[in-house]
């Protein structure tokens, strides 16, 4: 088993850094359906698929919270991300919005 190489959260304790207005930037990698279903207010969106295109948007110095839905896809985002020497966090767990 490959051992992990870059952080995770659980879902409270992200929480109580967004409350704590730690500077932080959330990236949600959920698809647009899951994004209309609710997300934390201020979260950037790019579906996991479209981050190999957006990387410049990225600022390698700031920790950025990798959310979806079940923690899966966006340990998959921290990997491609910190491949590529970004700070990043799996919130594991995830997002589950149910409506």
């Amino acid at each position: 088993m490959q051992k992990i190489s870059f952080k995770e959260q659980n879902t409270e304790e992200v929480l109580r850094r967004l409350k704590n207005r730690e500077d932080v930037v959330v990236l949600d990698i959920r698809e647009p359906k899951e994004w209309a279903t609710g997300h934390i207010p201020g979260a950037k969106h790019i579906p996991l698929g479209e981050i190999p295109y957006h990387l410049q948007e990225f600022n390698s110095n700031k920790e950025t919270i990798v959310v979806c839905r079940s923690g899966n896809r966006s340990g998959k985002a921290c990997e491609l991300l910190h491949a590529k020497r970004y700070n990043v966090v799996n919130m594991k767990g995830g997002m589950r919005v149910d409506g």
